[in-house]
């Protein structure tokens, strides 16, 4: 294959190209995880008295984060991708360095908020961007290319935001979150050029953009297995706003514990490296249902496992690990499942899917969070039942039929956070 992109990218090979998609995308990772390391750090400076109320830094950001998917969308089409994606990303920088200069923690909170809101244009605006510059296979080598660093993000953030609180108080995890957006956002300004034909320019008039969500909002499978992933996200969710606390205050991992947190998010690479190999072959479904199976096995034993109290560091690294593995194969193929019936709208569709997993899923994550008593029990309970409910919406969904084919190609995978 050229290593050269298509006539409109003149001057911006394909290795650059890839690599800018990926630091898009990398934004929002980092500003998820580094900061779990900091939060007793942040919580102690800004007068946090409940180490509950600590996991609103997170559930803010992604509150901001889901809302903002719901407009990029449209906006992009209006205007083009470079102007909204420079809005985006200037909006994260400044708000980045707002929270490094925060007073007081509502006001932490609030530029956490705004910082998510323009995080949001990565997201959505990356997945644009390649999909105007490449098509079919072309367009999947791009994305599984960017996605391999988007999957190490997680992994290394937690050891990035660590190694800075050793060496630096707590607001320079989020100066460095700044300095990153704000290379992102002048490689941006240099090197990519507009990809939007202007003929291809689509106005913001109410009927087309209300028929377009009304379909979003009506398709059965969308709908369903849209509830199905962000229920999913929801445990997830949970988890991260609960990491710190339950390995350093309940499990005693110290220092140790974004090596631990690293481990187990490999779970997620890992299972989503391997749904790229084995998803043509086996469907989507087939994948999908039997690694939803195995989550909320993991999930029950797991649950069990801290009601009996014998829940020690390497117990609940394995049971969680496993989990990360099957979330993985779930979450890469109930996102393209969603999407299948709606290609021809899938710019507002990504939107409106976006807004519901991320907004759900952070609601959802924050009550399992919020139920933090000092034990895993609340955490372990709330996987296994959010993951019941997951499947029950999958089960409505389908009419009762689990593991068939389908219709439609299978589609490349989506990871985190939708984190």
């Amino acid at each position: 294959m050229s290593t050269t992109l298509p006539t409109p990218h003149r001057g911006m090979g394909f290795k650059q190209f890839v690599a800018l998609i990926a630091a898009m995308m990398a934004t929002n990772a980092l500003a998820i995880d580094s900061m779990l390391p900091a939060m007793p750090q942040i919580g102690q400076a800004l007068g946090v008295a409940q180490a509950n109320e600590r996991q609103w830094i997170l559930t803010a950001y992604l509150l901001g984060f889901g809302a903002a998917q719901i407009v990029y969308g449209s906006l992009a089409d209006r205007f083009g991708r470079k102007p909204v994606l420079m809005v985006g990303l200037g909006l994260y920088v400044v708000f980045a360095a707002a929270c490094a200069f925060a007073t007081s923690f509502g006001m932490l909170l609030a530029a956490r908020a705004l910082c998510g809101v323009g995080a949001a244009a990565t997201r959505v605006l990356s997945v644009s961007i390649v999909r105007d510059c490449y098509s079919g296979r072309q367009m999947a080598r791009v994305m599984s290319l960017s996605f391999i660093v988007f999957l190490g993000v997680p992994i290394v953030a937690p050891s990035i935001g660590q190694a800075i609180v050793l060496v630096a108080p707590w607001p320079w995890v989020f100066g460095v979150l700044a300095i990153f957006g704000l290379a992102v956002m002048v490689w941006t300004a240099i090197k990519l050029p507009e990809t939007l034909h202007p003929e291809d320019r689509v106005p913001l008039t109410p009927g087309p953009v209300l028929g377009a969500f009304k379909e979003a909002l009506t398709n059965r499978i969308a709908v369903g297995y849209t509830l199905a992933a962000t229920l999913i996200l929801g445990g997830l969710f949970g988890f991260l706003n609960s990491a710190q606390q339950v390995f350093v205050d309940v499990l005693g991992a110290g220092e140790s514990f974004p090596l631990i947190f690293a481990a187990i998010a490999g779970g997620i690479a890992v299972s989503s490296l391997l749904n790229a190999r084995i998803v043509d072959r086996l469907g989507m479904r087939l994948v999908s249902h039997t690694a939803l199976i195995g989550y909320i096995a993991f999930a029950s034993v797991h649950a069990l496992i801290a009601l009996s109290g014998h829940e020690t560091l390497w117990s609940f690294s394995l049971m969680q690990a496993g989990m990360m593995f099957c979330f993985g194969l779930v979450m890469s193929n109930f996102g393209s499942i969603a999407m299948e019936p709606l290609g021809h709208l899938a710019g507002t569709a990504a939107s409106v899917q976006g807004f519901i997993t991320t907004i759900g899923g952070a609601l959802f994550g924050f009550y399992i969070g919020q139920l933090f008593d000092g034990t895993v029990v609340p955490l372990t309970l709330g996987f296994a039942g959010f993951g019941i409910a997951g499947l029950l919406a999958v089960l409505v969904t389908e009419k009762g039929r689990m593991f068939h084919a389908g219709a439609g190609p299978a589609a490349q995978g989506a990871g985190l956070g939708g984190h």
